[in-house]
């Protein structure tokens, strides 16, 4: 019992020491992000679970060895790292709240009713939701070419639309795995929210994601009426790999390179909403060490078609923080510190590119410790972040009707003259 505690305790320390200092080594990457993943956003099931096996195995006798009492002091330890993690993750509620009031959004309780959402973090029923799967946006391509739709259970009319991109290091993934809790907050409020699949790597080499978001968006305005949205009204959003193709839709309207055979289609967006997106991709491949520059030069080339060192234009033309421009829709880039796999400075760099443009509408939420992914299921991070997303898009919504847009949803290139007040330029840490 005691060499069981101890290695329980071991386990323990390691968690809460990884959730706060994740590794971006080659070889613990992958490892230290999947377990600060799960151990931060389930915090407190973590403590739970590992409290009540430590408790257990010192009351079975695991302290009648020293080895035994190392364990526990090494449990203890861990525990109050968890602990500071689960605090970091209620933080993101009072970010969100700051970062809302400030611009004047309003701010209510993100976590207001969200309770059993985060005792059962894994559950994505919603009895107000009703989800229509496997709905074809374009031909070809298999099941890479569905989407799900999601709208309220009692039906809507000329709704707004909000088209969820998943991640995955454009290689992996699908509708399915990420963005429920946003999709079923979003439906329920009465939007009408797409999730689609797309071409992945290494059958399928960029810009096909990006296409067949296109595509998807292409499809939205055509059909997604008969789901009762609004056409004119459609907002884009995405974790990680997603999030970097729903920053090139919003920042590549209508550019016919992404629109092969259908460069005529209306492809513009009211909004975008990127979740720790890829921003810089010559920055985030950027050469590391021995074994990071053999992971590079495997990988690469199965998405982009050459390595970064041997085209490094076609990374830059394929990079957010390139294409930003003045007369770009209003942005909400929300991103977390803790994020080992996409650096929260990178995401900084494109926030302040977006505000160097004239009159460029940017919130900017940077979430206390939150790792990659944080999103996917419920958490208290995922529960402020959708909450922050509802009430920042719907305001998008609200203004864009005031000003009695009909006709193309595309902010002009003459915001800089926008009223003071009318701007959105904050900055939540």
């Amino acid at each position: 019992m005691s060499w069981l505690l101890l290695a329980v305790g071991l386990l323990t320390l390691g968690l809460g020491i990884n959730v706060l200092r994740p590794s971006r080594s080659f070889l613990g990457m992958t490892i230290s992000f999947l377990a600060e993943w799960l151990a931060s956003e389930l915090a407190h099931w973590t403590i739970l679970v590992l409290g009540t096996v430590v408790a257990l195995l010192a009351s079975f006798g695991g302290l009648e060895h020293t080895v035994g009492w190392i364990g526990l002091i090494a449990a203890c330890v861990g525990f109050v790292l968890l602990g500071i993690e689960l605090y970091l993750g209620w933080r993101s509620g009072p970010t969100v709240v700051r970062a809302l009031e400030n611009a004047g959004l309003g701010a209510p309780d993100p976590f207001r009713g969200r309770s059993l959402r985060l005792l059962f973090p894994f559950y994505f029923g919603d009895r107000r939701v009703r989800r229509i799967a496997d709905v074809r946006y374009a031909e070809g391509a298999g099941h890479r070419h569905l989407a799900d739709v999601y709208l309220p259970r009692a039906g809507v009319e000329n709704a707004a639309v909000l088209l969820q991109i998943h991640g995955g290091a454009w290689i992996v993934g699908n509708k399915r795995q990420q963005g429920r809790p946003l999709m079923n907050r979003m439906a329920a409020a009465g939007w009408v929210c797409v999730a689609i699949n797309y071409r992945l790597a290494p059958r399928a080499k960029f810009p096909d994601a990006i296409v067949d978001v296109k595509l998807a968006l292409a499809w939205i305005r055509e059909h997604i009426a008969e789901y009762g949205g609004d056409p004119d009204r459609i907002v884009v959003s995405g974790g990680s790999a997603g999030a970097h193709l729903a920053a090139m839709a919003a920042l590549t309207v209508n550019d016919p390179e992404y629109q092969p055979g259908f460069e005529s289609a209306d492809t513009s967006v009211l909004a975008c909403v990127p979740l720790y997106p890829p921003t810089d991709l010559l920055a985030l491949f950027e050469d590391g060490g021995p074994w990071m520059r053999w992971l590079i030069r495997r990988t690469t080339p199965l998405v982009f078609g050459a390595t970064p060192t041997e085209d490094p234009e076609r990374y830059r033309h394929w990079s957010p923080v390139t294409l930003v421009r003045p007369g770009l829709v209003p942005f909400l880039v929300v991103q977390g510190t803790g994020d080992n796999l996409v650096p929260y400075r990178q995401t900084r760099a494109f926030v302040e590119r977006l505000r160097a443009q004239p009159g460029q509408e940017v919130l900017y939420l940077e979430l206390p410790g939150a790792p990659h992914a944080f999103e996917v299921f419920h958490s208290l991070r995922a529960e402020a972040a959708a909450s922050a997303v509802h009430r920042f898009c719907s305001s998008v919504v609200a203004r864009q009707m005031a000003r009695g847009l009909t006709e193309g949803p595309a902010i002009p290139s003459d915001r800089g003259s926008a009223a003071a007040d009318d701007r959105i330029d904050v900055d939540a840490r």
